[in-house]
């Protein structure tokens, strides 16, 4: 019994280890998650397959209708228990014949449907890649900003302890020593921020995955660096026009309305009303009869409905056009932010970076054997500090860039 105890308890403990340990998704993982788990992009793959259900709702036949009665039925006849005697039974069936290929004019209609829905849930998709990518490369950037602060904090501790041994020499003033102190507050400061920013940023990486992962036990890992975009504008422009769901579905709606009018002209024609009855009239022992029932379309032909669909074939149309202006516009200007971004970045890794880290270590050697000022060592840390920090600022806005741009043609282009 004791033995079996300490089975389950060493069981229980390790499968409690296992649901804390720590998650870590690379982009990838992150992509298959959002499709697997979010219920917005879940939502819309319901709403494709209620549209796949209305395609069968769409062809179906008319249903026939079954008539049955009972004529003079005489309950005062002088034989009471016959009342029945001279009844009249009959039965006729009747159906109604949909012409103009009603029919199949709703199953192409209802397939439209579907076709456009299932490119509003590809839309939707992006729409929800775009915000994931933007979340985990917010990720990614408090990641770096909290590396560098935890690196400017060290640096800043060993340039302390160095700065309180020469005040035990005498070689620094006291008030000196306390500046240098008070000013550890700020890189302190920027810590705490950076990993308060790191765990928000977390928080909505894990809202967007639908995941209960806690923070402390979550996180990403990926390349956090801009990259060379070599491919034109042209290039960027016409992969737009080939992959963009929502301009896809704008031209589907025009499809649509097309089919929509070809429709409302059948739904105003003719359909005739094919019958057969049997019936029985003494002394007839049997007989049967056909008819046909045309309705006389006199007053409604659908000439609303006509006019309607007609009209909402231009109104598409128009909107297909402010659809193709918007790709235009959403890959231009997000080319043109990728563009300036990379411009802005390219002085910072061939020069900026390693000036303002020559100048950071030749300030605080100067200052350490008394050839710099205490004013020109705390511009050179701030200097260093900020010239980091607008540099990871710089590289988080080019990947949202490049996100952009994926977005804006319709696939992941840039990685």
């Amino acid at each position: 019994m004791y033995q079996r105890q300490v089975f389950v308890t060493l069981l229980a403990f390790c499968l409690a280890g296992s649901s804390f340990a720590q998650k870590t998704l690379t982009w990838e993982d992150a992509k298959r998650l959002l499709k697997a788990s979010n219920p917005t992009l879940r939502a819309s793959e319901i709403a494709v397959q209620e549209s796949r259900a209305q395609e069968v709702t769409a062809f179906l036949r008319p249903n026939p209708e079954l008539l049955f009665s009972v004529d003079q039925i005489n309950p005062f006849t002088p034989n009471p228990y016959r009342p029945f005697s001279n009844t009249l039974p009959f039965a006729g069936v009747s159906y109604l014949h949909e012409r103009k290929h009603k029919r199949e004019l709703r199953l192409e209609d209802a397939r439209e449907g579907t076709a456009i829905a299932i490119s509003q849930q590809a839309d939707t998709e992006r729409d929800l890649l775009f915000g994931l990518r933007t979340a985990f490369v917010q990720v990614l950037q408090q990641k770096a900003v909290v590396r560098v602060a935890r690196e400017n904090l060290d640096y800043y501790d060993h340039v302390l302890q160095v700065s309180r041994d020469r005040y035990k020499a005498g070689d620094m003033a006291q008030v000196d020593l306390d500046r240098l102190e008070l000013l550890r507050v700020q890189f302190e400061s920027d810590l705490q921020t950076a990993l308060v920013n790191l765990r928000t940023a977390k928080i909505q990486l894990l809202a967007l995955l639908n995941d209960r992962t806690p923070v402390e036990k979550f996180d990403v890992s990926g390349p956090f660096e801009p990259a060379d975009v070599s491919i034109p504008l042209d290039a960027f422009r016409q992969i737009a026009f080939d992959n963009r769901p929502d301009l896809r579905a704008a031209l589907q709606s025009v499809d649509k309305a097309k089919i929509d009018y070809k429709l409302a002209v059948a739904n105003g024609s003719t359909d005739p009303i094919f019958a057969f009855d049997l019936a029985r009239d003494p002394p007839i022992p049997v007989f049967f009869g056909v008819s046909v029932s045309i309705p006389l379309r006199i007053f409604d032909r659908n000439q609303g409905e006509k006019a309607r669909t007609r009209l909402d074939i231009g109104r598409q149309q128009k909107l297909a056009d402010a659809t193709r202006a918007q790709v235009y516009s959403d890959v231009d200007s997000a080319y043109a932010t990728l563009e300036t971004n990379l411009v802005l970045l390219r002085p910072y890794k061939t020069q900026y970076l390693d000036q303002a880290a020559r100048v950071r270590e030749t300030i605080a050697f100067s200052y350490q054997h008394g050839g710099a000022s205490l004013l020109d060592f705390l511009e050179a840390q701030q200097d260093y500090r900020g010239i980091q920090l607008s540099y990871l600022n710089l590289v988080g806005a080019f990947l949202n860039a490049a996100s952009q741009l994926n977005m804006a043609v319709g696939r992941e282009v840039i990685e």
